[in-house]
């Protein structure tokens, strides 16, 4: 199964909350989210039911290697994505905006390039 733009989102914002907090449950990611409950408990349980994450019996989560691998690239992508747009001298909150929608579909090869174009 492909992740799709959505189970990314989530992944990401679990990354986050978890070099912030050091622990993630499901109501930090409706806060930080701002989404329903509802919404957020069955979106962990589909990343649950696809071996993203794990939920332990008092409701904290934690990657699957899986889970963590694509986290960290989404989260990559994110920050060389806004980087490279604040180079070019977009403001720094459209630049996160930007990234936050492109991270999701933009090819490996093109951000390889952009990766490579940072490092000069």
């Amino acid at each position: 199964m492909s992740l799709q733009e959505s189970g990314e989102m989530y992944l990401e914002t679990i990354l986050i909350l978890e070099r912030k907090n050091n622990y993630v449950r499901s109501i930090d990611i409706a806060r930080e989210l701002n989404y329903s409950k509802p919404s957020v408990s069955r979106a962990i349980g589909l990343l649950k039911k696809e071996e993203y994450i794990t939920v332990d019996n008092k409701g904290y989560i934690s990657f699957t290697d899986k889970g963590r691998q694509i986290a960290s690239s989404i989260y990559d992508r994110h920050n060389t994505l806004s980087s490279f747009f604040e180079s070019l001298g977009v403001s720094h909150d459209i630049a996160i905006n930007d990234a936050c929608r492109i991270e999701h579909v933009i090819s490996e090869e093109t951000m390889k390039k952009i990766k490579e174009h940072m490092q000069k």
